[in-house]
C-alpha cells in the first residue's frame, strides 16, 4: 500500500497552492471515551473553525475520534478506512489537510492506533503507530497491533508531511526515517497525560524539549497536538505547540480547548538545512550495516554468541 495517494502528483485539484508559506493549526480538545459519533461533531466543529481561519493544514490529537481510553470499547469504536464517517470528515475538510486519530480495523480483524490525513473528500495518507507504549499507566500493546512502516505524504511541491504518533517520537530511529523519506514538516498527534509514565517523569517538559530538538536537528517545522481534560485516572495537559525549523516556538497552547495557528516558511527551512545539513549527512550505508550487525547480536547472551 502506498499511504499517500498524492505522492508524485502535486498538480491535481487536491494539492495546496505551491506557496513557500502555508498556515497550519493545532486543535486540542477532549474526546468522549469510545463514542465515535459524539466525537464526530467535535471534529466537524474544529474543521469548520480551521477553514474559517484559512488553514492549509489542521492537526488534531491522537485517537481524537475515540479518546485515549477508546480501547475500552475497541470492537464498537474500531473503523475501517472506508467508514462513511471518515468520508464525511474528509468532505468537510475540503482543500484543507486534516490530521485525525482513530482505531483502525485492518484486514483479518487486526486493530491499530492510526492517524490519517484527509483532504478533498478522501484519505490521502495513513500511519499506524509503531512504538506502542506498555509501561507506567499505558497499555497499548494489549489492544493494538504495531504499525510496520514509516512514510511521508506530499502536500505540494515544497511541503511533504511526516506523520508519527506520540511514542513514535520517543524512538529516534522512527523520526530519523521520516526525515530521510523526505519530510519537510512533522505532524505529531499525541495523547500525553501528566501521570502516564510516572511521578518522576516530566511529560510536559519532555515534549517541549523533544519538539524543539527535532525541529532544530532536522531543520523542519514540528506540529505537536495533545488532548485536554481528564479520562479516568489521567490528566491531559494540552500544551500543543508549533515550532519553526530552528526549533523556536511559534505558538504554544494552554491547558484548555483551543486552536493555535502559525505560518510556516519554506525559505526558513532552506536556511536551516543549509546551516545544519543533518539529512544530507546521514550515512545510510553505515546505519544499515551496523543495524544488521546488531540484529544478530543484541540481547543474545555472550555464551551463545561465542
Amino acid at each position: 500500500m502506498r499511504p499517500c495517494h498524492q505522492r508524485g502528483d502535486s498538480q491535481g485539484p487536491g494539492a495546496m497552492a505551491n506557496n513557500n508559506r502555508i498556515t497550519v493549526g493545532a486543535a486540542q480538545f477532549a474526546s468522549e471515551i469510545g463514542d465515535v459519533d459524539a466525537n464526530l461533531d467535535r471534529h466537524l466543529h474544529w474543521i469548520a473553525r480551521g477553514r474559517e481561519a484559512g488553514l492549509d493544514m489542521l492537526v488534531m490529537p491522537e485517537l481524537s475520534l475515540t479518546g485515549h481510553y477508546g480501547s475500552e470499547n475497541l470492537l464498537g469504536a474500531a473503523m475501517s478506512r472506508k467508514d462513511p464517517r471518515l468520508k464525511r470528515l474528509a468532505e468537510a475538510a475540503g482543500p484543507m489537510a486534516v490530521v485525525l486519530g482513530f482505531i483502525e480495523e485492518g484486514p483479518a480483524a487486526q486493530f491499530y492506533n492510526s492517524a490519517a490525513i484527509l483532504r478533498d473528500g478522501g484519505m490521502i495518507h495513513l500511519h499506524r503507530k509503531v512504538n506502542l507504549p506498555t509501561y507506567g499507566k499505558l497499555e497499548e500493546g494489549k489492544h493494538y497491533a504495531p504499525g510496520r512502516f514509516v512514510e511521508t505524504c506530499e502536500l505540494d511541491s515544497h511541503w511533504r508531511a511526516g506523520l508519527l504518533i506520540c511514542a513514535d517520537l520517543w524512538n529516534p530511529a522512527l523520526t530519523h526515517l521520516a526525515f530521510l523519506h523526505g519530510a519537510t514538516m512533522l505532524a505529531c498527534p499525541v495523547s500525553s497525560a501528566v501521570e502516564a509514565v510516572g511521578a518522576d517523569f516530566d511529560n510536559p517538559g519532555g515534549w517541549a524539549l523533544t519538539c524543539r530538538f527535532y525541529a532544530m536537528i532536522y531543520g523542519a517545522p514540528i506540529i505537536m497536538v495533545n488532548r485536554t481534560g481528564t479520562e479516568r485516572d489521567l490528566t491531559f495537559w494540552g500544551g500543543s505547540r508549533i515550532c519553526d525549523p530552528f526549533g523556536r516556538e511559534l505558538a504554544v497552547a494552554g491547558r484548555g480547548e483551543e486552536m493555535i495557528l502559525a505560518t510556516l516558511d519554506y525559505d526558513l527551512l532552506r536556511q536551516a538545512r543549509h546551516l545544519l545539513p543533518t539529512v544530507r549527512d546521514s550515512n545510510l550505508a553505515l546505519v544499515q550495516r551496523e543495524t544488521a550487525r546488531l540484529v544478530e547480536t543484541l540481547g543474545v547472551p555472550d555464551f551463545v554468541r561465542d
